[in-house]
This record gives C-alpha cells, structure tokens and sequence, in this order.
C-alpha cells in the first residue's frame, strides 16, 4: 500500500475470539495510487453483519504467530457506499452508489465495518444501489439474497420438473429465509417453512409461505414428511430433515451454533456430511451439499428489482455502537438484518 498518513476508522480484529477480540480501531486508508484496474475505492456509508462475521473472528488460524494471519483484519462484508475511485476495467466510477459484498477477510481494508474499503472486483460483488433504496436497506442484501438465491438455483433441477413443486425452508425468518421462500414463491413453488410462532404470520402473510410448522410446540420432521417436499433448504442447521427429498442444500450443515463455521467449511470436521455428500453424488442418497454463496453479479442485479418494502431491516446502529449490533445478531432473534451506520 502506498504511503500515507490519513487514518481511518474501523472495526478489527488481530486475534480469534469473539466478543473480545472485536475492538473500534483506526487503519492507513488506502489511496487513489493503490487503485488497480479492477479494484473501487468505496466510502462506505452502511454494512450490515452477518454471522459469518462472527465466525471469521472465531477461527483459530487467526492466533497463529504468522504475519499474513495476525494483521488487522476489518469485519464484515456487506456494505453500500460511494465509490471514490475506479478501475478501467469495473464498470463503475466516481459518484456510483453501489451495494454488495466482498470476501477479502486477509487483506488490509478488506472488510466493510469501514469508514473506506479497497475492494478487489476479484473477490467482490457489486451493483448499482436503486435510487429508491435507502443505504441502511442496501447494505442488507449482499450475503442474503446471494445466499438465497444460489439455494434456490442449486435445487430447481429437483422442483422446476415436478408436478408438486414443494420445497421444505429450515428457518423462514431467518435473513437468508426471507429471501429464499421470496424467491421460491416467485417460482411458483410451494414453501413449508419453520420459525417460531411469533413469526408465523409474517413468513405466511407477508411472505407468503403455505405453510408453518412452530418448531417450539410442533415435530418438525412428521410436518415436513407429510407436506413430501421436492427439496429441502436449510438455514438453521441440525440433521432432522435428512432424508425427507431428493435435494437437501445447507448453508449451516450439521451444527446448530450460530458462533462455529458453516457452508462448506463444515465438511472439514463432520466426517457425516462428506459421506452423505459423497453417497449422493453416486445416488445412494439425497443430493447432499453445504453451500457457501455463489458470487454471480447477475444474481445480484436481480434484487434490485425489489422494492424498498421488500428489504426487510430488524435494526440499526450507530458505527460507534457496533459492539452492541453483533450482540442482537448473536441473540439469533433478529428478524431481517442487523445494520450499522458508518458515514451518513
């Protein structure tokens, strides 16, 4: 990075070990020189967390006595903001709004808990921001709505040919619930989905799922047995709807700590899920994956066809107070997205 003395603010860690290791910093800004043909300089002006950001501080590779992994890494990777500075080879300049999310959890200024991030189109995905969209509600679709739709895409080849066209959705509040039973409904699909039943009549009136099944009163595997889904979506983790379609799509895997790595990470260090990956791919089973998010900026350009009462946002936070911000996300109570303010 070239030299320079401007400091910016950020939220980083140096060490694993989240909630302590987490602490309110200031990082060299990048500059104008250090802009390659496909990087953007980005004034980030929101990014909303998600729980892969708390996993990432929890890796313990990140204690490790080695330069490249005991650096400042900054949190985060969604965000909306106003590029400052563009590539010839991005598609965008100076003064675009834009949204998306990056996944440079190595590199300096590769996070979005930022007052400015220096992204690489490499490993970032980026979109027009809708002039009707607000920032807070932009920052919010990066990983979710990629999420989601990767989900979908993954188990259309089971769904799209049946007559049924039902789908079973572990966690329809969830964030990334949201916008899968969104999706899948615009599909034509017909969605069961579990949450609590404080949310039923969200994901069924406003979301329009067919039907609910209360995890906390109801047996979730006999309601999704009877429904005889196509495929199942999983955003919550846990094993007891293995089994139950022809396609099973995970982002979470076996687990069910929200604070422990999930997608395809897990296979790692469940020996049950490679083995049920593999049976399936020789079709001794239901198609197995556990997925991390595809970034396909078409994808992502899809959203913005949504209108601003289809963002669905559970609150926000100042940038001083984004300690206090992952504490809601970790309640794993939160229905919509968690967002940050960091320059308005």
């Amino acid at each position: 990075m070239a030299a320079n003395t401007q400091q910016v603010r950020a939220w980083t860690y140096t060490h694993s070990g989240y909630p302590q290791s987490l602490q309110f910093s200031t990082v060299s800004a990048p500059t104008l020189e250090d802009v390659n043909p496909n990087h953007i300089l980005v004034k980030i002006h929101a990014a909303a967390l998600n729980p892969v950001d708390i996993q990432m501080m929890n890796l313990p590779i990140w204690s490790i006595p080695v330069h490249t992994f005991n650096g400042p890494k900054v949190s985060s990777s969604d965000f909306s903001g106003t590029v400052l500075a563009a590539g010839q080879r991005t598609g965008f300049k100076q003064g675009d709004e834009v949204f998306g999310v990056t996944m440079s959890p190595f590199k300096e200024c590769g996070g979005t808990l930022s007052e400015i991030a220096h992204l690489d189109l490499a490993n970032t995905t980026v979109a027009k921001k809708p002039k009707g969209w607000s920032f807070e509600q932009a920052a919010g679709l990066g990983i979710v709505w990629l999420t989601a739709r990767t989900c979908v895409e993954l188990c259309a080849p089971y769904v799209d040919p049946t007559p049924s066209k039902k789908i079973a959705m572990l966690g329809g509040s969830s964030a990334a619930g949201i916008y899968t039973i969104m999706i899948a409904k615009q599909r034509g699909w017909k969605v069961i989905t579990t949450c609590s039943g404080r949310n039923a009549d969200f994901v069924t009136q406003t979301l329009g799922a067919d039907e609910v099944v209360d995890y906390t009163k109801e047996n979730v595997r006999s309601n999704l047995t009877a429904f005889k889904p196509d495929a199942v979506i999983d955003c919550v983790g846990g094993v007891e709807a293995i089994g139950l379609s022809k396609r099973y799509v995970t982002i979470v895997g076996d687990k069910t700590s929200r604070t422990s790595m999930g997608g395809s990470f897990t296979y790692l260090y469940s020996p049950r899920q490679w083995l049920r990956w593999a049976f399936g791919r020789l079709g001794l089973c239901e198609r197995y994956d556990c997925i991390v998010l595809d970034q396909n900026r078409e994808y992502l350009e899809e959203a913005t066809k949504l209108g601003p009462d289809q963002i669905f946002i559970d609150s926000t936070f100042a940038f001083e107070d984004a300690k206090q911000a992952f504490e809601r996300l970790n309640t794993g109570r939160a229905r919509g997205k968690v967002i940050v303010q960091v320059a308005v």
